[in-house]
């Protein structure tokens, strides 16, 4: 598949740092730790139209993160260790495992070997999911441009008409697609979406069983002394683009479901999309609010002692299926890159 303009400029990035050793001088830029995100770990399926690649790295790959994690002196602690840590200091840079969403692979795949290395970990759960009430759309999406070869669409105004016949034409479609969908009201990618996998035969009920856990499975890597769970709302909505009294609700009852259905707190949360557009001010206040020990956003960057006042909008260092490369992981967690992206500024919670 053909890169993309931003993942070209990500790639010419990295051979900088590779290349000058850069990222070596600044380890001033990692600050107090950081917090890792993870979506699916499962062996590669050799696709050659994977739009949703970057939400999947290979079992072999997590080892190398845990292994790389020690080699550069970051310790692994839990999210709870972690906030402890910012609010107390420490010369040792701090590592959190955290995995979105609640998938079969998770406990499948990555349990074992977060196990055998006794690395902590968080799973965030969209309790929608686990009872199979809600939708994960960019699968939906994925799944529907696989299956057609044509679509035509009107999106804000704009008619798409895309060949979508090759693996080429078809990751150029999602692209086409993904973006404007993105950019507009919640409601209306749903629907548009909805309709595309209708007209392809996708049933959405059927991706979310085969893919993610049921509450038993969720109680089963509850039971394990590594695993904290956490929230992820109940219908992994973009909580910015909603008013208050939805987003709350959405925060609020999935940590009681949450909680009743595994039995301990939940304490920690994981704003879904993560991004500014999903996620910002409102929704940090809301989170202290409602009591929540802390809240990470999508945000690149790393964490430092200043977030200890902003605990409700950490960022993260989101480990993407297309850099599955010790090298680059080295370069990442050096902070250099973060540094550079976020033009010095440590926290970022406007």
């Amino acid at each position: 598949m053909r890169a993309s303009v931003k993942e070209k400029a990500i790639a010419a990035g990295f051979a900088v740092f590779r290349a000058t050793g850069l990222h070596r001088a600044a380890r001033f830029a990692r600050g107090a730790g950081v917090i890792l995100m993870f979506h699916h770990v499962r062996p590669w399926a050799g696709t050659g139209f994977a739009p949703n690649r970057l939400l999947e790295i290979t079992p072999d790959f997590l080892e190398t993160v845990i292994d790389t994690l020690r080699g550069e002196g970051f310790e692994i602690v839990s999210l709870d260790q972690a906030v402890e840590r910012l609010g107390q200091g420490g010369e040792k840079p701090f590592a959190v495992l955290t995995f979105d969403d609640g998938y079969k692979d998770n406990l499948e795949y990555a349990l074992p070997i977060l196990r055998r290395h006794q690395a902590p970990f968080t799973l965030y759960v969209t309790t929608g999911f686990a009872d199979r009430t809600a939708r994960l759309w960019w699968v939906e999406l994925e799944e529907a441009i696989r299956a057609l070869e044509r679509i035509d669409v009107e999106i804000g105004g704009t008619r798409l008409a895309l060949d979508c016949r090759n693996d080429a034409e078809k990751a150029e479609a999602f692209r086409a697609l993904y973006w404007p969908l993105r950019a507009g009201s919640e409601q209306d990618l749903l629907d548009r979406i909805a309709a595309l996998a209708r007209q392809a035969g996708v049933e959405p009920a059927k991706l979310v069983e085969r893919l993610c856990l049921d509450w038993d499975g969720l109680r089963q890597i509850a039971r394990d002394p590594l695993c904290t769970i956490g929230v992820h709302t109940l219908t992994h909505p973009m909580l910015a683009k909603h008013d208050e009294a939805f987003a709350r609700r959405e925060l609020a009852e999935s940590r009681a479901i949450i909680e009743r259905e595994i039995g301990q707190p939940a304490r920690h949360l994981a704003f879904p999309v993560g991004d500014p557009t999903s996620a910002g001010p409102r929704e940090f206040a809301l989170a202290r609010e409602l009591g929540f020990a802390s809240a990470v956003t999508t945000r690149p960057g790393m964490v430092f002692p200043e977030h200890a006042q902003h605990l409700t909008a950490l960022p993260r260092l989101s480990v993407n299926g297309h850099w599955q490369d010790r090298t680059f992981l080295e370069v990442l967690l050096s902070g250099a890159p973060f540094a550079l992206w976020n033009r010095g500024r440590r926290v970022n919670a406007a």
